[in-house]
């Protein structure tokens, strides 16, 4: 069985919004490989508190970590040790045993008021967590759902609707076709993100992809407070760098396999 480990950056609010972009990010891995990748998450805080003396027990939380906002301002990190940092970080995760799918909605391009954001961002994220476990051909493959708790109820009632009846749109024609989800397990189950490193992990490569998107032609506004380490290059080097993880079948027109949508 595998567990996935779900968050967000951006709102997913719409036609009323903060923000132009959602991204949902999930990072999934076997239960056989918590264990060991937990000891390499724990042992690279470790290893950040004694290098930055940035505490063990401390949130993560990426974009004010690059924004250099509290609690992390007090620490006064120069911003080449934050961009190394976030560097750090990228390459941990791209050589831990795990796979990401990353999915990003672009509101600019929404033309239907009643466009739901998370809704379609998390059932496009469990169709791609299903592609790659491939029930079909391991019945037994299955996966459940850890997240913030914020968001829950929402992707409750969307998990349950799309394991009744889920539709598809064809890639050779205008009609959709039916295709439930068969290897989710149980309602998305809350975990406060400050507990766990997981969710913390997902909540930064999110972040990560929110730049990347945002950078993406014709271009959006990002914080008026992004350092000048952040930039289109440095962004798709953290990418570059995350890459070995990424689930890159997600989408077949990004070369990081991130879905977008619209």
């Amino acid at each position: 069985m595998q567990i996935a480990y779900l968050d967000e950056a951006g709102d997913d609010g719409y036609p009323n919004f903060s923000s132009p972009l959602f991204v949902l990010s999930g990072l999934y891995l076997h239960y056989l490989n918590w264990q060991p990748v937990y000891e390499r998450l724990l042992d690279f805080r470790r290893a950040l508190k004694i290098a930055h003396n940035l505490p063990v027990k401390w949130e993560f939380h990426t974009k004010d970590f690059v924004l250099n906002k509290k609690p992390y301002r007090a620490l006064a990190i120069p911003d080449d040790d934050r961009s190394d940092i976030i560097d750090q970080f990228c390459d941990l995760a791209g050589n831990l045993d795990i796979k990401v799918v990353n999915v990003a909605i672009r509101k600019s391009l929404i033309s239907n008021p009643k466009y739901q954001v998370l809704r379609t961002a998390l059932k496009f994220l469990v169709q791609r967590i299903e592609n790659d476990l491939d029930p079909a051909q391991d019945p037994q493959a299955k996966f459940m759902i850890i997240t913030d708790p914020g968001r829950v109820g929402k992707m409750r009632a969307t998990t349950r609707t799309i394991q009744r009846i889920n539709y598809i749109p064809s890639k050779f024609g205008p009609t959709a076709y039916r295709r439930e989800i068969k290897s989710l397990i149980e309602d998305p189950l809350p975990k406060e993100s400050k507990e766990s490193y997981f969710v913390q992990f997902a909540d930064l490569i999110s972040y990560v992809v929110y730049l990347y998107a945002a950078f993406q032609p014709p271009g959006l506004p990002l914080h008026g407070r992004v350092p000048a380490f952040v930039t289109s290059g440095k962004v798709e080097d953290w990418l570059d760098r995350l890459k070995p993880s990424l689930n890159l079948l997600a989408s077949s027109k990004d070369p990081y396999g991130v879905v977008f949508h619209p």
